[in-house]
């Protein structure tokens, strides 16, 4: 027997029901998340030629970030892969329902009334019969 069970870095790591980050892998995942969020900044100061080609850019180093925080922080990379199967899925599924929404939204843009809204205004009468 250990004299130190709780050292015990094979595959059965002795503390039962949570694995445990060494620091150095938090530390540099958290650095690189740092040096992301500085990309981020800086490319919002740079136009990409569109708005579309803005918001890929934004968006291609915010889903690196979130796959960075899945994968390390909260244990991804040590789950067994049903549980990552139903978590991907699960972002899938959140992705499509959000994509479907956003397909439609230039058929309605015209019929939106861009203003400020006064909730205490009286409504306006008509005077043509």
């Amino acid at each position: 027997m250990e004299a130190h069970p709780e050292t015990n870095h094979g595959d059965d790591h002795g503390h039962g029901f949570a694995h445990v980050a060494s620091v150095k892998s938090l530390i540099l995942t958290w650095g690189t998340l740092m040096c992301l969020t500085g990309l981020t900044v800086y490319a919002s100061t740079i136009h990409f030629g569109s708005n579309s080609m803005n918001l890929l850019v934004a968006m291609a180093i915010a889903i690196v970030k979130g796959t960075l925080v899945i994968v390390f922080f909260m244990h991804m990379r040590h789950e067994k892969p049903f549980h990552v199967i139903i978590i991907a899925a699960g972002i899938l599924f959140a992705v499509l329902f959000v994509s479907i929404g956003l397909i439609d939204t230039g058929q309605y843009q015209d019929d939106v009334v861009w203003g400020s809204y006064d909730p205490g205004a009286q409504p306006t009468t008509s005077t043509t019969p």
